[in-house]
């Protein structure tokens, strides 16, 4: 169960992130306020403590919380970001873990190593991770030795179609787990209860079990009904100015 989640308040140079579909158009920044009090609001009806940090009008992609840290229950580990526009936003969010971890429970991903949480699922105290265009070999690798140092345990996960590991899978706890696109048939994660995500709704396979709720983004509902089906009650949270920069329900948040 998770008691604590930290976000970040989107920047207003959030209309210059990061895009890999620059036809959906930029983001509209109220909205996209809206949209973020509003996932707030779903989080903490799960019975979470929020903290929000404030806009970081440096890094357009900060809202993105998750990919500059992975907390497991025995260390926080910070990541080094892959994309270029995002390096230094892993130090913004140091002060913050500090109050949850002590220093000695604080590791670092070094030198030419890059990992960005959204390559990051967490299943129990295995951790799977994506070697994807924003997480190297070596990212992987200081991750799984820094795992092993507190009895977990890492794999890494060979992917060619996402951006990060999470854009297309999800675990919900109790061995059950949203699949979609390479996912679907992938030998790492044959031992699981599978959730198929249809190719036209996969942007849904990034939904997130929060203390046995599931966020869901809003428009599938193929997803929310398969969810509510495996059991679970859903909270449907509209994130599309988020679609826009690539960004999902996990990437606005670090839950822990």
């Amino acid at each position: 169960m998770f008691k604590n989640v930290i976000v970040r308040k989107p920047s207003k140079n959030m209309v210059e992130g990061i895009t890999s579909a620059p036809e959906l158009g930029k983001p509209d920044y109220k909205l996209a306020l809206k949209q973020h009090e509003d996932y707030i609001n779903a989080l903490k009806s799960c019975g979470v403590e929020v903290t929000k940090l404030e806009e970081d009008d440096r890094y357009p992609d900060s809202c993105f919380v998750e990919d500059v840290a992975v907390l497991t229950r025995k260390c926080a580990i910070i990541t080094n970001p892959g994309a270029l526009s995002r390096k230094g936003e892993e130090k913004e969010i140091i002060e913050t873990i500090k109050k949850f971890y002590k220093e000695d429970k604080i590791e670092y991903i070094k030198g030419s190593a890059t990992l960005e949480g959204g390559d990051v699922m967490m299943v129990g105290d295995h951790f799977y991770v994506g070697l994807s265009d924003r997480t190297n070999k070596e990212g992987i690798n200081q991750f799984i030795s820094i795992l092993k140092k507190y009895g977990l345990t890492g794999s890494a996960v060979e992917m060619k179609e996402f951006l990060h590991l999470k854009t297309g899978v999800a675990y919900l706890e109790n061995n059950n787990m949203l699949v979609s696109g390479e996912f679907v048939d992938h030998p790492d994660f044959k031992k699981y209860n599978k959730i198929v995500i249809d190719e036209e709704d996969q942007y849904s396979a990034n939904s997130i079990w929060v203390n046995d709720k599931v966020l869901v983004p809003k428009g599938y509902e193929k997803t929310k009904k398969a969810i509510e089906n495996a059991g679970y009650e859903v909270i449907v949270v509209d994130t599309s100015e988020y679609r826009k920069l690539d960004g999902g329900l996990s990437c606005l948040s670090l839950r822990f």
